[in-house]
């Protein structure tokens, strides 16, 4: 980067910044907050898969951050739905590496609601200050003794030019054997760009309700309410053609997001919207399967694995938007 005479250090206006947190289930654990200088502010949690814990945008909150707050690994409840105990969803919480969805028994193998991976920390990880980008990396092992070896090399690349940040993953199968492959990015949109004011935008080819509490409102599957009692989730999934693609703006603070990802690679899209009290998210989900579990999965063989020494690629592109010329400008650009 280049120097600044009108600065004294380059964190003045952009960089990464290492924390720790103090008390609590989140005792310890390690955070990087990555500022790019244009009003695009994110958090990375190191023990959490370097997930994306909290993102905002010119001084307003985009992600949900759920009643548990910060939950260190330690506190992990691997059974059934314990998951929810420690489910901070934050932005993004990535979920797999061998289960995705719903608890279930699989092959004989008794497996945990969305899987590990969320709850592993970073063996290592780095960054670098470049001319025009800031880049993190970040090694998770989510392996066992006589069981799957599965390794995921994340690349977070946040862009100090314009409002955008990439996450890309590489997993590789580390083990002797064949490995299931599940993976969904669980990204979890929060107040206040998530209220009733909230546009969503998925140019999808068909929408499907998970169950019949969705298919009750499928045909406002792209509305939001106010924050309600007792009210129950939905899940849609969205077929799409083309390149993966979804964005959601709020005109009350004139901002919004975009998401992009290869379609290809990342088949599933799954729309999460849960508009309780305090419960209060729309979840925006690629990724490789459904999350109705993976003996589901199987069963419609669509169950993908990796092969010893095999490696598989995903990556997703966030955009910040702001105004609602972007917004328009983007939604027909992606008609």
């Amino acid at each position: 980067m280049k120097k600044n005479p009108y600065i004294g250090h380059e964190s003045q206006l952009c960089g990464v910044e290492e924390h720790r947190l103090v008390g609590g289930k989140g005792d310890g654990m390690r955070l990087l907050l990555v500022k790019n200088g244009l009003g695009l502010e994110f958090t990375i949690s190191v023990d959490r898969c370097a997930d994306i814990s909290r993102l905002s945008f010119k001084g307003d909150n985009f992600g949900y951050f759920s009643v548990n707050g910060y939950v260190a690994p330690a506190y992990y409840d691997d059974k059934s739905i314990g998951f929810l105990k420690s489910f901070t969803a934050g932005f993004l919480t990535t979920c797999g590496l061998t289960a995705v969805g719903s608890p279930c028994v699989d092959n004989g193998e008794e497996l945990p609601l969305h899987g590990t991976i969320s709850n592993v920390p970073a063996e290592r990880f780095s960054w670098d200050m470049k001319e025009e980008e800031i880049v993190i990396k970040a090694r998770m092992n989510d392996s066992f003794l006589f069981g799957n070896k599965l390794v995921l090399d994340r690349t977070i690349t946040c862009s100090i030019k314009e409002n955008r940040l990439t996450i890309e993953d590489t997993i590789e199968n580390q083990g002797n054997e064949a490995a299931p492959l599940m993976v969904l990015y669980h990204m979890n949109m929060g107040y206040p760009l998530l209220s009733e004011k909230a546009q969503l935008y998925i140019p999808s080819d068909r929408v499907t309700a998970r169950n019949q509490q969705a298919q009750l409102g499928i045909r406002e599957w792209d509305k939001m309410t106010i924050p309600t009692r007792g009210i129950a989730e939905q899940c849609y999934y969205h077929e799409m053609k083309e390149d993966g693609f979804a964005a959601i703006y709020n005109a009350e603070i004139e901002k919004g997001l975009s998401i992009r990802y290869d379609q290809k690679n990342l088949a599933y899209f799954t729309e999460w919207k849960m508009m309780g009290e305090r419960d209060y998210v729309l979840g925006l989900e690629p990724g490789n399967c459904h999350p109705d579990g993976r003996n589901k999965m199987r069963e419609e063989g669509k169950l993908t694995f990796l092969e010893p020494e095999e490696s598989k690629c995903y990556s997703i592109t966030l955009e910040m938007l702001q105004g609602m010329e972007q917004w328009e400008a983007i939604r027909n650009k992606n008609k």
